[in-house]
């Protein structure tokens, strides 16, 4: 059985043409929270219904979830194309298209999904339970979109699970492969939600102040916890960074960069386990082949 979805979000087949319609208004290209800022103003859909989230072992809102399904079709249909930096961009032959046929696409992804048998239909609840509930079967043919992978929603489960203090410390290693210096996690209780501190140097020569919080955290981070983090900053410190486990609620978002007070960097659930992956701290790559079965038979 599907997972049920709040009917109030849009599911992925009616997202396509959206996703490509933000696309093209954002020059042609644009990150996975641009494409998401800009469909949520285009389709004037509630901060309410951005911040319901997909499943409680997942970092990203149902929301997004849907459009990461909507890119994965039009991706795998050659509309757009993803960088190895993860942004996303129409294909030049598509620049000029006004209007897709988003049954076409569809039809025409599973059609050639099912082909080539590179994907095996999930047989469990549990599996069943990651696919969009939309009441069409074409989605069991693919175990989840192209940029969701089932290792990143076992490593989010380890870090949700965490002992707090060994968190506070993978938080301090990443933050030194990142480039911070003086990086030093704070043991005194009563420290105001400040649970690090740093420094940051650019290009070699300006130097800042940073004080971090970590929130080993399922769920959606709101607006007040930026407040609260803010408030806590002392007046030497001259950048705040917030990282969790979960997710930022959209205000949030919008809390941490406004423009009247001190700005706060945020890195959610994803960015976290993309550094983790990134500077290979705790994971290793490995490669492996898809095995073109089809071939083999018609040899």
């Amino acid at each position: 059985m599907h997972k049920k979805i709040d009917p109030r979000i849009p599911r992925y087949n009616n997202l396509i043409m959206p996703a490509f319609t933000a696309l093209k208004e954002l020059g042609g290209s644009g990150s996975n929270d641009e494409i998401l800022d800009k469909v949520v103003k285009d389709l004037k859909i509630p901060d309410e219904v951005v911040d319901i989230q997909h499943t409680d072992d997942n970092n990203v809102g149902e929301l997004q979830y849907q459009l990461a399904w909507a890119r994965t079709y039009l991706s795998k249909a050659n509309v757009i194309e993803n960088s190895a930096r993860g942004i996303w961009s129409v294909k030049p032959s598509f620049m000029n298209v006004d209007k897709l046929d988003e049954k076409k696409i569809v039809a025409d992804v599973v059609k050639s999904v099912r082909a080539s048998a590179k994907t095996k239909k999930k047989s469990t609840k549990e599996d069943e339970d990651q696919k969009p509930d939309d009441n069409i079967s074409d989605n069991d043919d693919m175990e989840y979109p192209d940029e969701i992978k089932p290792w990143k929603i076992r490593l989010s489960e380890i870090l949700k699970n965490m002992n707090p203090y060994g968190f506070e410390r993978l938080s301090q290693r990443v933050l030194r492969e990142c480039g911070f210096t003086q990086v030093e996690v704070t043991k005194k209780s009563g420290d105001g939600g400040i649970d690090g501190t740093g420094k940051l140097k650019i290009n070699g020569i300006f130097s800042f102040n940073v004080a971090f919080q970590c929130k080993r955290y399922s769920g959606v981070v709101g607006a007040g916890a930026i407040r609260d983090f803010r408030g806590s900053l002392t007046t030497d410190i001259e950048k705040g960074v917030l990282i969790t486990t979960g997710t930022f609620s959209k205000a949030a978002r919008e809390e941490a960069s406004n423009p009247g007070k001190q700005q706060i960097d945020l890195i959610d659930g994803d960015e976290f386990i993309n550094k983790i992956a990134e500077y290979g701290i705790g994971v290793k790559e490995v490669k492996t082949y898809e095995i073109n079965e089809e071939y083999f038979s018609q040899i």
